[in-house]
């Protein structure tokens, strides 16, 4: 049996009570609450000790009026003319864009997921079910304060420039054209999540194994865990990888790298 030394004592009990602060709190997103489509994926995850997430988004179709000042969109000071989370239609966007005063654009943003960990280790086990789950865009961050922080994300997002000073400067069959490709993003965006859930209920599930089994659980450190896949023969099973690797081939994330980006940055 593991002895915990009085340091690995403090950080588990700071931890714990800056989980119990988060879960007493709104979710940190604009909207404030948990989309529908990932309540039981944030479910799952504050129901283990070693995560609590503290932002999310499902992924949404945003046509936002950013001003005059160009077409570089800052959210705080833009007026959000439309937002769903659901295929959106064209005429539910042109009648959006008769709001506008000056540059309106349309934006696709994929799903993202912020969750703090108790440690390093347990941040690169969910690090990895992001990436096997087609979100390589994912990236840990430890702050000052030791916080270990996991963003998932990825990059099949999409923002246009329809209007320049409330003047639409694109026809209705090209926003057409936009909305199907937005469409067709959000669907795919919903299967990554469907992907995401299950790799995480396998990868908890590996976890439960190797800690009730302290050989097993030497042998399967994240860090190397990738590195085994280049010799399936020899492993015990199936990665989750392999079972979505024909899926993840072709998607259209522009960093395919499984890398663990690692900055230091205060939270």
């Amino acid at each position: 049996m593991q002895t915990l030394n009085p340091s690995s004592m403090d950080r588990s009990a700071e931890f714990g009570r800056w989980k119990a602060q988060s879960l007493s709190k709104a979710d940190l997103s604009r909207k404030g609450s948990v989309d529908e489509d990932v309540v039981e994926l944030v479910q799952v995850l504050n129901a283990q000790e070693q995560f609590f997430t503290t932002s999310s988004c499902a992924g949404r179709i945003l046509l936002l009026d950013g001003g005059i000042n160009g077409f570089e969109v800052q959210k705080q000071n833009c007026c959000w003319l439309l937002v769903t989370h659901k295929p959106c239609v064209k005429d539910d966007v042109i009648v959006a864009l008769k709001k506008a005063n000056g540059d309106a654009v349309l934006k696709f943003e994929p799903f993202v997921l912020h969750v703090q960990c108790r440690q390093l280790q347990d941040a690169q086990i969910l690090h990895s079910v992001a990436v096997d789950s087609g979100f390589r865009n994912s990236g840990i961050t430890v702050g000052k304060r030791g916080k270990t922080m996991l963003a998932v994300r990825s990059t099949h997002g999409l923002e246009v420039p329809l209007s320049h000073k409330g003047k639409l400067m694109v026809t209705e069959e090209y926003i057409d054209f936009l909305l199907n490709v937005a469409n067709q993003k959000m669907e795919e965006n919903k299967k990554r999540i469907g992907r995401f859930y299950n790799c995480l209920q396998h990868a908890l599930e590996r976890e439960a194994i190797s800690n009730s089994h302290p050989k097993i659980k030497e042998k399967n450190n994240p860090l190397y865990t990738h590195k085994k896949k280049r010799n399936p023969e020899k492993a015990h099973g199936k990665s989750i990888t392999e079972k979505y690797n024909e899926e993840l081939e072709n998607d259209d994330d522009d960093n395919p790298g499984i890398n663990v980006a690692i900055f230091p940055e205060d939270y």
